[in-house]
């Protein structure tokens, strides 16, 4: 497997961790719909939170958050559209970031709440 493919698993388990323990149930991971893919669907209380998860190993190009594109996040909210209609979801969504930065032993986690607002 890939270098980056490693990388972003790494990323993605730490990221469920870390939700876990702030109170967030996963619900679904990688979850897809046609060209779309949300890396994370976790609830907490009556609020839905569709997460991507972004890793680096190091910061040279920027900050992991920052490679969420436009288009990306169009595609995780039409994802997250399906979602919600296919599961009959009646209450508040958000959309996040989970930014984490693998830089050797270092494990830095930055969420942010609310990211495509």
């Amino acid at each position: 497997m890939a270098q980056h493919n490693e990388t972003g698993k790494q990323g993605e388990a730490a990221a469920v961790r870390f939700l876990q323990e702030n109170g967030y149930e996963i619900v679904a991971t990688n979850y897809r719909y046609q060209h779309a893919e949300i890396d994370l669907i976790a609830k907490k209380g009556k609020l839905l939170v569709f997460v991507e998860v972004k890793t680096r190993s190091n910061l040279s190009y920027g900050q992991p958050e920052e490679f969420v594109s436009y288009t990306k996040a169009k595609l995780v909210m039409k994802a997250a559209e399906h979602y919600v209609f296919a599961h009959d979801w009646l209450h508040d969504i958000r959309f996040d970031i989970v930014a984490v930065t693998l830089a050797g032993a270092n494990l830095r986690i930055n969420h942010i709440e609310d990211a495509f607002a």
